[in-house]
């Protein structure tokens, strides 16, 4: 085998031991949202709880929702996505300075 086959071999072993890693991210992660999802189902069917701890508990869950869709799913924790994710969280940012302002208006 010369050094350019094993270079190639290398290379191949690595890409697919780094794709195995990746694909078991995303089923942990899905299997994870399930699981949120679940929780805010159950959240809302139990009758024990208030109007006024479900819906931040629901809001919650969804965030931590977007934030593993993001991640994981969109691939933005990958190397290359710096311009990409500081425009989204630049967008975020935005969007809750909006809504503060929107409801610090409104209360005062």
């Amino acid at each position: 085998m010369t050094t350019e086959e094993k270079n190639v071999r290398g290379d191949w072993e690595y890409r697919l031991k780094k794709n195995r890693d990746e694909m078991r991210m995303q089923v942990v992660s899905f299997a994870l949202m399930l699981f949120l999802t679940l929780v805010a189902f159950f959240a809302v069917s139990y009758d024990k709880y208030s109007a006024w701890f479900i819906v931040p508990f629901i809001l919650l869950l969804g965030v931590v929702q977007v934030v593993f869709q993001l991640y994981y799913f969109m691939h933005m924790s990958h190397r290359g996505h710096g311009t990409a994710a500081f425009f989204l969280y630049s967008g975020v940012l935005v969007a809750f300075l909006t809504v503060l302002t929107f409801l610090t208006i409104v209360w005062i």
